[in-house]
């Protein structure tokens, strides 16, 4: 079974998105990286500084199984990029939800925040996905 920690908010895509004093924290949960299978490759994030609109999609990501689009939880303007997932994007296998985020965003939107689903909600949508 999947981890679904409670603090974070998630996505109908499968991102979690840690909040913190008008940034937010992305990256893909833990549902995300099982159904992908082995991830080889992480890339073609926005640079710091652009604007993305939620929805956008602000990256690929490849496994052995798929590649995926990452989409943008949040309209934000991108802060930082996790340069050790380019390099080794395996942590996103061992550790989704600390070594495994993607990005820093500051968001523009806060009622775009209303949109994303608690854990018992992400949790009612990977069990209905089964």
């Amino acid at each position: 079974m999947a981890k679904i920690p409670k603090h974070l908010r998630y996505t109908e895509d499968h991102e979690w998105v840690f909040l913190d004093d008008g940034t937010a924290l992305i990256g893909i949960t833990d549902h995300a990286q099982d159904q992908l299978g082995d991830i080889v490759y992480l890339g073609e994030f926005p640079d710091i500084g652009d604007e993305i609109e939620r929805g956008d999609v602000i990256g690929v990501i490849e496994s052995v199984k798929a590649t995926s689009d990452i989409y943008a939880p949040l309209t934000a303007t991108v802060v930082e990029i996790n340069a050790e997932l380019i390099d080794g994007p395996e942590v996103l296998n061992d550790d989704p939800y600390e070594g495994g985020w993607m990005m820093k965003l500051k968001f523009s939107d806060p009622d775009e925040l209303e949109d994303l689903h608690d854990s018992a909600a992400y949790n009612s949508l990977v069990e209905n996905e089964a």
